[in-house]
């Protein structure tokens, strides 16, 4: 038997102005997965730790994901699959992409690689629809390839890989309570107003620039989002306290983390960094909502080998 035991990290995704196109990789937040290759085929989730979730393949996004790699490739081997979440379910910081990136480049890996890193992300996203009840590329992307990615398009999938300033760095807050990915999507509208996309494409254009070009005053202002935040910041306990008080610490810009209930920053340097962290906990407190505070550069690279 062959076994790797992986880092599969947390990604934060829309970015403010890029809902379901952009998303970026945390650093320092992550699951642990150990993956085995066997002589038995198939796919076995043989443990999880750190969350009650289905140990029944087809209806565990890694398990999932992997059998869809697996139907592709049909090898003569099965594989077992452990996971220690670390990363909280409905936490909106990438839980169930973290699990099924982790499985699909576990198994690819411990195959020989017979798809590159980007070419796993179809599979990954398999898993993801088990969570979202769609097919999204936005935390699984970032979550293989590392940075931020932008999705170009869904048909078909292209994925483009975007650079990271050196001196960007995330804050991410996790209230303690949950927000269901699907029941957030139910919320949004249909259709949007013709003055609001025109100004989220201005933004998201500009976000993009300010990547390319590590200019950070372009990437504070182009760091808004007028379609999804309106609508989903009152779910979220505190939103506009966040938000006030991370910007007059000098954050770049405020959102939400993927569908919530975290709330993320953008800032340049780790001493502002610290700062907004700072701030957002000793403000946050007040609210008596228990939670989590975490800083983290912006991750040049996604799911990583620990060991072997």
């Amino acid at each position: 038997m062959k076994t790797i035991r992986l880092f599969c990290p947390a990604t934060v995704a829309n970015v403010s102005c890029g809902f379901d196109v952009l998303g970026l990789c945390l650093d320092t937040i992550g699951d642990e997965m150990i993956v085995t290759q066997t002589t038995q085929k198939g796919i076995r989730i043989i443990g999880i730790t750190g969350a009650d979730l289905p140990l029944k393949a087809a209806q565990n996004v890694a398990g999932v994901a992997a059998m869809a790699l697996l139907e592709v490739l049909q090898p003569d081997c099965g594989f077992d699959i452990v996971i220690h979440k670390k990363i909280k379910a409905g936490s909106g910081i990438g839980s169930s992409a973290a699990s099924a990136a982790g499985a699909v480049f576990g198994i690819n890996m411990l195959l020989g690689n017979p798809f590159s890193t980007k070419e796993l992300i179809p599979f990954a996203m398999k898993g993801e629809a088990v969570a979202s009840g769609c097919e999204h590329a936005d935390n699984v992307a970032p979550a293989l390839l590392g940075g931020f990615t932008l999705i170009r398009g869904y048909e078909p999938l292209d994925v483009v890989a975007l650079p990271v300033p050196s001196e960007l760095y995330a804050t991410v807050i996790h209230p303690q309570i949950e927000l269901k990915t699907s029941e957030m999507r139910a919320v949004l509208p249909t259709q949007i107003p013709l003055k609001k996309a025109i100004a989220q494409s201005g933004n998201l254009g500009g976000l993009i620039a300010g990547l390319y070009t590590s200019d950070y005053e372009l990437i504070r202002r182009s760091l808004h989002d007028r379609i999804v935040e309106p609508l989903r910041a009152g779910y979220i306990p505190g939103f506009d306290l966040i938000k006030e008080t991370a910007l007059q610490h000098g954050a770049l810009g405020v959102g939400i983390s993927g569908s919530g209930p975290s709330v993320f920053t953008l800032n340049k340097d780790l001493e502002t960094t610290h700062k907004v962290a700072f701030a957002m906990e000793q403000k946050y407190t007040e609210t008596g909502i228990p939670f989590e505070v975490y800083v983290s550069p912006v991750a040049t690279r996604g799911v990583q080998l620990i060991n072997s």
